[in-house]
Parts: C-alpha cells; structure tokens; sequence
C-alpha cells in the first residue's frame, strides 16, 4: 500500500530529472565558442574585440580592465564596491555576458559581427 502511494511520486521525479539532464545535455552539445568579445556601455557598443588576439585593455575611463587571453575573455579589474564582475570568470561561448552593473558596462561573446568589421578601440 505505501509503495503505491510513493510510485507516483518516483515517477514525477523521475521524468523531472530526465527532462533536466536532458535540458543539460542539449545545451552543452550546442553551444558554440565565440569570436568576438563585445563592449557595451550604458547599452551602446564602444568596441568589439576578436578573441584569437591576446591582450589588455582599459574601457569606460578606466573603470574596468578587460584581458583577452588563450580565446577567452574576463575583467582583471573593476573599481566597483563589490567586483561580482571580476568573480565571473572567463567566458568564451557566445553568448555569455560579463556585467558590472555600477559601471553600467557589459562584454557579450559574439560568434560574428554582422556590421561589416571589428573596431578596436584602446
């Protein structure tokens, strides 16, 4: 009797963990690695940086550091109070974001940049 009243439950469970781990495995075997790391600030695009060229430069004024390295970008430096956007990491895949909200800046990965070139800017 209570291993009926249970089997509803493990089935429930059962399809949510398939469904997830489905959702999972989807996801990592489409994403894509990016090109193009790009600035915006304040929502306007200050500058797209490919990601096959090693390098550092300094945005908004010197608020934030970004570092291109090994096809992978990341922001060595914020002077924000609470420097999230320092803790994100690298990112490579398109579409993955870096957002410093004080600073009101934000570096996407793009796969290509549709607007006819890549402007650098340091």
């Amino acid at each position: 009797m209570i291993f009926k009243k249970h089997l509803l439950d493990i089935i429930v469970i059962a399809v949510l963990l398939l469904g997830t781990l489905s959702v999972f495995a989807i996801t990592a075997l489409t994403r894509e690695e990016g090109n193009f790391a790009v600035v915006e600030i304040d929502g306007v695009v200050e500058a797209k940086y490919p990601l096959n060229v090693d390098g550092t430069f300094v945005l908004n004024g010197g608020t934030n550091t970004l570092v291109i390295e090994n096809g992978a970008a990341y922001l060595s430096y914020s002077n924000c109070p609470d420097h999230t956007c320092e803790l994100t990491g690298k990112i490579h895949y398109v579409g993955q974001t870096i957002v410093c909200l004080p600073n009101r800046l934000s570096v996407t990965v793009r796969g290509e940049v549709t607007d006819g070139g890549v402007d650098i800017v340091s």
